[in-house]
C-alpha cells in the first residue's frame, strides 16, 4: 500500500513557480543550442586533409536534438497551463475574497508578500495573518494534495 503524505498548501501552491522556472531554464538551453548550431568552428586548411567528418550528419543530430527539446517545451508549457488553471480553480474554491486576491498573487503571480501587501493595499502585517489563514483554509477545502507533474 503506498500512503504518500499529503503536500502542505504552500509545497503545492509553489509548484507553479518550479515549473515556470524548469520551463525558462529549457528555453534557456534552447537559445544555447540554436546559438551552438549557427556558430561554426574554424577550420585550418593548411593541414593535411586525412578523414573528414561529415558535417550534414552533426547538423542533422543538432535539429533533432533542438526539435526534440523543442517539443518538450512545448509538452511542459501545456502542463504548466493545465497547472495554472487547476490552481486558480482551487484558489477560488475558497470563497473569501482577501484568500483569493493574496493566493493569487503570491502563487499564480509570483509576487512577494510585501509587494502583494502594496497591491492590496492592506499591511505588510495584515497581509502575512491574511496568507497564512488562506494556506490553511486551502488545507483544510483540499486535505489530499499532491505534486501535479
Amino acid at each position: 500500500m503506498n500512503m504518500k503524505k499529503p503536500l502542505s498548501a504552500r509545497v503545492y501552491l509553489e509548484q507553479l513557480a518550479l515549473i515556470d522556472e524548469q520551463i525558462n531554464q529549457d528555453i534557456e538551453r534552447l537559445e544555447e543550442m540554436k546559438q551552438s548550431a549557427r556558430s561554426t568552428g574554424s577550420f585550418d586548411y593548411s593541414l593535411e586533409r586525412v578523414q573528414t567528418s561529415p558535417v550534414g550528419d552533426k547538423l542533422c543530430s543538432d535539429v533533432t536534438r533542438y526539435v526534440t527539446l523543442d517539443e518538450q517545451i512545448n509538452r511542459e508549457i501545456d502542463s504548466f497551463v493545465d497547472a495554472k488553471e487547476q490552481i486558480i480553480r482551487e484558489i477560488r474554491g475558497l470563497h473569501s475574497a482577501d484568500y483569493v486576491k493574496v493566493l493569487y498573487k503570491v502563487y499564480v503571480q509570483f509576487k512577494t508578500i510585501k509587494d502583494t501587501a502594496y497591491e492590496i493595499q492592506r499591511s505588510y502585517k495584515y497581509t502575512l495573518d491574511v496568507h497564512k489563514k488562506a494556506l490553511k483554509a486551502f488545507e483544510e477545502m483540499y486535505p489530499d494534495l499532491q505534486y501535479l507533474t
